[in-house]
Protein backbone atom coordinates (compact mmCIF):
# COMPACT_ATOMS: atom_id res chain seq x y z
CA UNK A 1 0.00 0.00 0.00
CA UNK A 2 1.29 3.37 -1.31
CA UNK A 3 1.46 6.25 1.31
CA UNK A 4 0.23 10.02 0.25
CA UNK A 5 2.86 12.71 -0.07
CA UNK A 6 2.48 15.97 1.30
CA UNK A 7 1.72 17.50 -1.80
CA UNK A 8 -1.22 14.96 -2.36
CA UNK A 9 -2.86 15.03 0.75
CA UNK A 10 -2.61 18.83 1.02
CA UNK A 11 -4.74 18.56 -2.93
CA UNK A 12 -7.09 16.11 -1.71
CA UNK A 13 -7.57 17.98 1.74
CA UNK A 14 -8.42 21.50 -0.93
CA UNK A 15 -10.68 19.44 -2.97
CA UNK A 16 -12.77 18.03 -0.12
CA UNK A 17 -13.34 21.45 1.43
CA UNK A 18 -13.87 23.94 -1.95
CA UNK A 19 -16.37 20.38 -2.41
CA UNK A 20 -18.19 21.08 1.12
CA UNK A 21 -18.40 25.05 1.01
CA UNK A 22 -20.20 23.97 -2.53
CA UNK A 23 -22.42 21.60 -0.96
CA UNK A 24 -23.47 24.41 1.61
CA UNK A 25 -23.51 26.89 -0.68
CA UNK A 26 -26.23 25.16 -3.06
CA UNK A 27 -28.25 24.26 0.06
CA UNK A 28 -28.46 27.92 0.94
CA UNK A 29 -29.59 28.54 -2.37
CA UNK A 30 -32.21 26.24 -2.31
CA UNK A 31 -33.28 26.99 0.65
CA UNK A 32 -33.71 30.44 -0.82
CA UNK A 33 -35.85 29.00 -3.77
CA UNK A 34 -38.15 27.97 -1.44
CA UNK A 35 -38.16 30.44 1.73
CA UNK A 36 -39.46 33.30 -0.08
CA UNK A 37 -40.02 36.36 2.50
CA UNK A 38 -43.57 37.07 1.34
CA UNK A 39 -45.35 40.41 2.95
CA UNK A 40 -48.98 40.32 1.59
CA UNK A 41 -50.30 43.84 1.02
CA UNK A 42 -52.96 44.37 3.96
CA UNK A 43 -52.33 41.24 5.52
CA UNK A 44 -52.05 40.98 9.00
CA UNK A 45 -49.67 37.37 10.42
CA UNK A 46 -50.96 38.26 13.94
CA UNK A 47 -54.78 38.32 12.34
CA UNK A 48 -53.78 34.99 10.56
CA UNK A 49 -52.63 33.04 13.58
CA UNK A 50 -55.77 34.33 15.41
CA UNK A 51 -57.99 33.56 12.38
CA UNK A 52 -56.53 29.96 12.16
CA UNK A 53 -57.61 28.71 15.79
CA UNK A 54 -61.17 30.57 15.14
CA UNK A 55 -61.86 28.43 12.19
CA UNK A 56 -61.02 25.27 12.92
CA UNK A 57 -57.84 24.09 11.00
CA UNK A 58 -56.19 23.29 14.16
CA UNK A 59 -58.84 20.50 14.14
CA UNK A 60 -57.05 18.77 11.74
CA UNK A 61 -53.37 20.44 11.32
CA UNK A 62 -50.49 20.82 13.42
CA UNK A 63 -49.59 24.86 13.55
CA UNK A 64 -46.90 26.18 15.56
CA UNK A 65 -48.24 29.11 17.40
CA UNK A 66 -51.35 28.54 17.21
CA UNK A 67 -52.47 26.51 19.74
CA UNK A 68 -51.23 23.03 21.60
CA UNK A 69 -52.85 20.61 19.57
CA UNK A 70 -50.91 17.73 17.25
CA UNK A 71 -53.63 16.33 15.54
CA UNK A 72 -52.98 13.43 12.53
CA UNK A 73 -55.91 14.11 9.89
CA UNK A 74 -54.31 16.81 7.97
CA UNK A 75 -50.37 17.24 7.70
CA UNK A 76 -48.21 19.32 9.61
CA UNK A 77 -48.42 23.49 8.40
CA UNK A 78 -44.48 23.62 9.89
CA UNK A 79 -42.29 24.95 8.09
CA UNK A 80 -44.66 26.13 5.56
CA UNK A 81 -42.42 28.84 3.72
CA UNK A 82 -39.90 26.04 2.71
CA UNK A 83 -42.69 24.35 1.16
CA UNK A 84 -42.69 23.81 -2.85
CA UNK A 85 -46.20 22.97 -3.75
CA UNK A 86 -49.65 23.30 -2.05
CA UNK A 87 -51.94 19.87 -2.38
CA UNK A 88 -49.67 18.27 -4.18
CA UNK A 89 -49.86 20.44 -6.99
CA UNK A 90 -49.86 24.09 -6.71
CA UNK A 91 -46.45 26.20 -7.00
CA UNK A 92 -46.60 27.53 -3.56
CA UNK A 93 -47.11 31.41 -3.79
CA UNK A 94 -49.83 33.75 -1.66
CA UNK A 95 -52.12 33.85 -4.50
CA UNK A 96 -52.18 30.02 -4.59
CA UNK A 97 -52.92 29.47 -0.64
CA UNK A 98 -55.24 32.21 -0.96
CA UNK A 99 -57.34 30.21 -3.16
CA UNK A 100 -56.54 26.84 -1.55
CA UNK A 101 -57.87 28.03 1.58
CA UNK A 102 -61.10 29.70 0.33
CA UNK A 103 -61.63 27.31 -1.69
CA UNK A 104 -60.08 23.79 -1.40
CA UNK A 105 -62.93 21.72 -3.32
CA UNK A 106 -62.85 24.18 -6.15
CA UNK A 107 -59.13 22.97 -6.77
CA UNK A 108 -59.26 19.93 -5.99
CA UNK A 109 -62.53 18.13 -5.69
CA UNK A 110 -62.75 15.27 -3.24
CA UNK A 111 -59.38 16.65 -1.06
CA UNK A 112 -60.01 16.22 2.58
CA UNK A 113 -59.55 19.54 3.44
CA UNK A 114 -63.32 21.02 3.41
CA UNK A 115 -64.99 24.01 2.50
CA UNK A 116 -64.44 26.29 5.74
CA UNK A 117 -66.11 29.59 4.69
CA UNK A 118 -63.00 31.55 5.04
CA UNK A 119 -63.35 35.17 3.35
CA UNK A 120 -60.20 36.28 1.25
CA UNK A 121 -59.28 38.82 3.08
CA UNK A 122 -58.97 36.18 6.31
CA UNK A 123 -57.19 33.98 3.70
CA UNK A 124 -55.17 36.48 3.27
CA UNK A 125 -53.60 36.76 6.95
CA UNK A 126 -53.82 33.02 7.19
CA UNK A 127 -51.56 33.41 4.50
CA UNK A 128 -49.26 35.82 5.89
CA UNK A 129 -49.03 33.81 8.98
CA UNK A 130 -47.90 30.32 7.47
CA UNK A 131 -45.19 32.13 5.48
CA UNK A 132 -43.79 33.13 8.24
CA UNK A 133 -43.69 29.78 9.62
CA UNK A 134 -39.78 28.71 8.52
Amino acid sequence: MSRLSPGTLWRLCAVVTASAALVVAIGLLARDRFDPPYGIAGASAERGRVALAGYGCRTCHTIPGAGAFEPTVGPPLTGWSRRAVIAGELPNTPPNLERWITDPQGVEPGTAMPDTGVPASTARDISQYLYTLR
